[in-house]
């Protein structure tokens, strides 16, 4: 007799059973969006720099460094390739644009346009604690620490 499961189980269980997947889910999100910022400013892409519809020069300091890490660093995390070490480039270069370029103007993020920069920062920083979660390019290539986090996400949570 196959065991189907109990529709009245917890939420918190039923969630906890999803998380693994909502985290791959989370990283192709911020991963997509963060490389839409340097596609914007690379290739035009989306209004283009800044919603000017131009690019940024070439070795422009710092935006088309900035730009570049975007790019090439939210693709990485959004296809789960690399993803702790895309992440952790990624996540530093916000904090670089945070602290350089937006907070001298003043304190708070929302009074210095720094929100984007704080946000992607964190949650860049969180992905190189997590981990890139089972949906991700370095579980088909069999990468190792990829797959122990696949074993984490088939992993039942623990009764105490």
């Amino acid at each position: 007799m196959s065991s189907s499961p109990n529709p009245f189980q917890p939420l918190t269980e039923r969630l906890d059973a999803t998380r693994p997947y909502v985290l791959s889910l989370f990283r192709i999100v911020v991963g997509l969006l963060f490389f839409c910022h340097g596609a914007a400013s690379l290739l035009g892409w989306f209004g283009g720099a800044m919603g000017t519809g131009a690019t940024i020069d070439a070795g422009t300091w710092p935006g088309w460094y900035a730009a570049v890490i975007q790019l090439v660093g939210g693709g990485l995390v959004m296809i789960g390739l690399g993803t702790r070490s895309a992440a952790f480039i990624s996540s530093g270069s916000m904090a670089y644009a945070y602290f350089v370029e937006h907070q001298p103007e003043k304190l708070w993020p929302i009074q210095n346009g720094g929100e984007a920069s704080a946000m992607f920062c964190w949650a860049l920083l969180l992905l190189v604690f997590t981990g890139p979660g089972p949906l991700a390019v370095d579980r088909l290539l069999g990468n190792s620490r990829a797959a122990a986090a696949g074993n984490e996400a088939r992993r039942q949570p623990s009764r105490v």
